[in-house]
């Protein structure tokens, strides 16, 4: 499940997905990154849930990073509860698949780039360094929403690149909606560290809860994890 503005994570996703492997997507309604919008999206998980759940698919991911930590740690638990309750299949956010995804590549101090406002930024700072994670920096764009897709993937390289200090174990590129797979693998060849970003966690997650071990290569070292 995606919010409607997201033009993003669709095709990411597409690319990124092993052969025999299809992924089916709903929208939430969210324009705009306010707290209001990104909070009432909550409301509509359950019925979302149901109508993903009609396509007999096997995991059910709430794909927004922000929406599913701006409420600070176990918001996305719970929203993961009330997609399992309704929908009784597995279930995931990106918040939790990225995570896990810096526990799997040993990621404890990073560096992360963001297209938020600062106000943003805190909330996904706090909620990664309350799960134990170091935030060394984190930038962002000030994009209010919709603007975030039309980001070139070379702009969001040169953020990434502005945002690392060399200390981090890796960096991390929030946001489902801002373009990034395409510059994973030039990132860590350029600062010899892993990189993660918001899709690529996410579907390593889904996939790794449908156990599907295939390795994906040209997108990241946490790709070739599976």
């Amino acid at each position: 499940m995606v919010p409607s503005v997201n033009k993003t994570m669709e095709p990411e996703l597409y690319r990124l997905a092993p052969e025999g492997v299809s992924l089916h997507f709903s929208r939430i309604r969210q324009v705009e990154d306010t707290l209001e919008q990104l909070t009432r999206m909550i409301e509509d998980v359950p019925k979302v849930a149901i109508e993903l759940a009609d396509a007999e698919v096997d995991v059910i991911a709430f794909g927004c990073t922000t929406g599913s930590l701006v409420k600070g740690p176990g918001y996305d638990k719970e929203i993961i509860g009330k997609i399992e309750d309704s929908a009784h299949i597995k279930a995931t956010t990106t918040s939790t698949a990225v995570l896990e995804a810096l526990k799997e590549l040993g990621i404890v101090r990073l560096s992360v780039a963001t297209p938020y406002k600062e106000w943003l930024n805190e909330k996904e700072k706090e909620f990664l360094e309350a799960h134990g994670f170091e935030v060394l920096s984190i930038k962002g764009l000030s994009c209010l929403g919709p603007e975030t897709a039309d980001v070139p993937s070379e702009r969001v390289y040169r953020l990434a690149k502005d945002v690392y200090r060399p200390k981090a174990d890796g960096i991390f590129i929030s946001c489902t909606d801002l373009r990034s797979i395409e510059i994973l693998q030039f990132l860590e060849r350029d600062i010899n560290k892993p990189v993660i970003s918001s899709n690529q966690a996410t579907i390593w997650m889904m996939l790794r809860i449908a156990e599907v071990k295939e390795k994906i290569m040209g997108y990241g070292r946490l790709l070739t994890q599976l």
